[in-house]
């Protein structure tokens, strides 16, 4: 906050300190990146200033009440410094917090074409994507794993009750050993909602005395190996008295 208000009216903090800032990775070097408004003015020490041109009001935004870019320009920003394994390890924590929109990026990709950083941000974004793999897919290969490991056959889509009328139907559950898992489709958290939706319907199962593990589908085709040991273990910590 001090290094924002410091280097002036309209500054934002960005880059690689906004991504840290958004807990995209973690930044330990001494200086701070900051765009300010316009031009990058004199030179400031310990601060790495960037011009402000071309920034757009859907660019700026908050956190822990330090102005700083979106998450979106935040992304184009940080491809423009960090190689691309930084880039895509940054992507995958966007995810992992439920803060990346697709459409966001895709509208500051268009928005900013030309601008350094937008072509390994597309790179990134097109190995990350990877082939399209459906849900029903994954979960037939998903079950196919299960019985080709000689695993206990989950049952299907069961209806779990918890109370007031409500319930869920996991994809697989092991009743016996009140163990759940799902498979993950790949959609770049595009959907926000339904990802908020899955991870209040896992507490709510975690109440009730079931545990969750998420698989995304590309897990599943993989590392199936990791999978199955995993399952090992939860069925058999599940059976535990």
């Amino acid at each position: 906050m001090a290094t924002v208000l410091a280097s002036g009216p309209g500054s934002l903090l960005s880059h690689r300190s906004a991504a840290a800032l958004w807990g995209l990775r973690s930044d330990s070097r001494s200086r701070v990146d900051v765009t300010v408004s316009g031009s990058t003015g004199r030179v400031r020490a310990a601060i790495d200033t960037h011009s402000g041109v071309g920034i757009a009001d859907r660019d700026i935004d908050s956190r822990d009440d330090i102005p700083c870019t979106s998450l979106a320009r935040t992304l184009l920003d940080l491809a423009g410094v960090v190689d691309r394994p930084a880039l895509a390890r940054a992507l995958d924590r966007a995810e992992e917090l439920q803060v990346f929109d697709l459409g966001a990026v895709d509208e500051v990709l268009e928005r900013c074409k030309g601008r350094h950083g937008t072509v390994a941000l597309r790179a990134v974004l097109a190995d990350y994507a990877g082939p399209a793999i459906t849900r029903s897919v994954a979960e037939e290969r998903f079950l196919a794993i299960v019985s080709e490991a000689g695993l206990p056959r989950p049952r299907v889509n069961e209806w779990i009750p918890l109370g007031d009328g409500e319930g869920y139907r996991p994809d697989f559950l092991w009743r016996e050993a009140s163990l759940i898992a799902e498979v993950d489709g790949r959609t770049h958290h595009a959907r926000r909602h339904a990802f908020r939706h899955d991870r209040r319907r896992d507490r709510r199962l975690a109440l009730a005395g079931f545990q969750t593990c998420r698989y995304a589908a590309a897990e599943v085709f993989e590392t199936p190996d990791r999978i199955v040991r995993e399952l090992l273990l939860l069925l058999e910590r599940g059976r535990r008295p």
